[in-house]
């Protein structure tokens, strides 16, 4: 695998700058963080760590709690809130979902799904002309970027020939909840766009602290799209 590609994060998370939204942000993408850890990553000190972590707990964005991780003490591992997890968006899920029940009584489920399926088809339309003929690790570029504009905080470690595309949030959770197709729909937009072979190996429904997807570029994925 290669370096990871940039991840977009358009004003995330919101009502958040400097260091404090950097703190918020990578306990976003990596969910469990120590204090050093998370002075590692910043590059600052130890005591400057706990101090953004402690006003962010005293605000109720992130909490902590005992971990083992293998031989020694036990670790202090900070994580969001559900109030922190807000910050983050969610693109309107309460008017969305109430909009698709109000399809669902007129038509039927199934009009609600296609109505779900369409705005993938519709971020297709949008990039697919930055997407012809340039490598797939460009490919996977132009997507991931495309995915953080609309929310989902997407990067994407390239390979030769396998890469991993991962968003670390979901902007409609409670759509995804109430309407699983649209996942489907995503990992077919994912196959479809970058001419790829694509499985789902993280989601966030299910636990996991992401949506992952590992994207296989084959000669069989091109010739079908």
């Amino acid at each position: 695998m290669g370096a990871p590609l940039p991840l977009i994060e358009p004003d995330l998370p919101l009502g958040h700058k400097g260091q404090r939204a950097t703190v918020l942000t990578q306990l976003k993408r990596s969910q469990a963080l120590t204090a050093r850890e998370l002075a590692v990553r910043l590059g600052v000190s130890l005591n400057a760590a706990r101090h953004h972590l402690k006003e962010l707990e005293l605000e109720g964005l992130v909490r902590y709690q005992r971990e083992n991780r293998g031989v020694g003490a036990p670790v202090f591992a900070y994580r969001l809130t559900p109030a922190g997890e807000e910050l983050f968006p969610r693109r309107y899920c309460e008017a969305l979902t109430a909009m698709l029940e109000a399809v669902v009584e007129r038509e039927g489920r199934q009009a609600a799904v296609a109505l779900l399926e369409s705005y993938f088809r519709l971020l297709a339309g949008r990039i697919r002309g930055q997407l012809a003929g340039v490598p797939p690790a460009e490919r996977l570029r132009v997507v991931a970027r495309a995915l953080s504009e609309e929310g989902y905080m997407a990067e994407a470690v390239s390979g030769d020939g396998v890469a991993v595309l991962t968003e670390h949030n979901c902007a409609i959770p409670a759509v995804a909840e109430r309407y699983p197709e649209i996942c489907a729909a995503e990992a077919k937009f994912l196959a479809d766009v970058l001419s790829a072979e694509v499985e789902r190996t993280g989601h966030i429904l299910k636990g996991c602290p992401a949506c992952e997807y590992q994207v296989r570029f084959t000669e069989a994925a091109e010739e079908r799209s």
